[in-house]
């Protein structure tokens, strides 16, 4: 159990092959970026605000809890 996102799916949707540029799109560095997506970094609620605000997006259609 934790908390999984949707960055992925996301970034594709919005036409983002490069996960580099949708990174700088919402303010981070590539190598974060790639650590968050994948699921290997967890982010503090802070960044959550400020990563669903870029996407203008819920936190809760960016993240979820996995059971």
């Amino acid at each position: 159990m934790g908390i999984k996102n949707k960055l992925l799916e996301i970034r594709l949707r919005m036409g983002y092959k490069n996960a580099k540029d949708f990174a700088k799109l919402i303010g981070i560095s590539s190598s974060t970026y790639s650590l968050i997506e994948n699921n290997r970094k967890s982010v503090n609620l802070e960044n959550a605000f400020l990563i669903s605000e870029k996407l203008n997006m819920k936190i809760e259609d960016i993240w979820y809890k996995e059971n």
